[in-house]
């Protein structure tokens, strides 16, 4: 049933393929699986095999609305049908379905726009990625002012799970924006560098486009660099404006849950 189920093609074509003929020749269909009063054995088991790639398209439009919405319906369902041929489903969950997809699209030729395609498929996996990791209680007030002066340049900030912070060539959080609001006006698909920070509030996702410099300070301290070097770097950067917007950055990311422990 399974090796049929996941076959692609017409239901006749899937019994006789390789792997299901090797389990059942196809004549002894009927013997497994009964006639109903309107449809052969092979017809009963194609009612399911040509539901599977079906799934697999709803599953991933989930993922990548955005990447279903810019290709269409058509072309995203060929481009599915191709990727779970590559890469099927080997988990009880289809959550993990679209782990490879933005690798996916990358080795993909022929697609429009193949590199704003990448950027944006990236985004989306990010954002479920996000809304499934665990639970990270964030880091308190008490738990920052326990931490001694001189204990502070050496310290590193650890992120809660639910967090990615991630660099593109192209403004795909306002493509997928417009395609969440239902925007007929989408924004140019045009070569723009942006940064997007995606995280997880109160059972929320949230996404926000940052700018370069704080953006390098969050991925500096993201990436476990202790938090004095961190903030040294990222006033340098600033030439002179002063620690002002250093503070500002730190406090807002504490502020929206980022991080979760100080590491002495």
């Amino acid at each position: 049933m399974q090796a049929v189920v996941e076959q692609p093609g017409t239901v006749d074509e899937a019994v006789a393929s390789g792997e299901a003929s090797a389990l059942l020749d196809p004549a002894d269909v009927g013997r497994v699986v009964r006639a109903s009063a309107t449809l052969t054995p092979v017809e009963r088991v194609g009612v399911y095999q040509g539901m599977y790639l079906l799934r697999m398209v709803e599953a991933l439009q989930g993922d990548y609305p955005a990447v279903a919405h810019f290709l269409g319906d058509d072309a995203f369902a060929e481009l599915v049908t191709r990727y779970v041929r590559a890469h099927p489903s080997t988990s009880y969950t289809l959550n993990r379905l679209g782990n490879r997809f933005p690798d996916f699209i990358r080795e993909s030729r022929g697609l429009r726009r193949r590199g704003f395609l990448v950027d944006l498929a990236r985004l989306e996996m990010a954002v479920t990625q996000v809304f499934d990791a665990p639970e990270t209680p964030p880091l308190t007030a008490e738990a920052i002012a326990a931490v001694r002066e001189d204990e502070w340049p050496n310290a590193v900030l650890e992120p809660i799970a639910a967090l990615r912070a991630l660099s593109f060539a192209h403004p795909v959080n306002a493509y997928l924006q417009s395609v969440k609001d239902d925007d007929h006006d989408h924004p140019a698909v045009t070569r723009n560098g942006t940064r997007v920070v995606v995280w997880r509030k109160r059972f929320e996702v949230w996404r926000l486009d940052v700018e370069e410099k704080p953006f390098a300070l969050l991925q500096a301290l993201l990436k476990g660099q202790p938090f004095g070097k961190a903030v040294a770097r990222a006033a340098e950067d600033l030439k002179g404006v002063g620690g002002e917007p250093i503070y500002r950055w730190l406090r807002d990311w504490v502020a929206e849950g980022m991080f979760a422990a100080i590491r002495r």
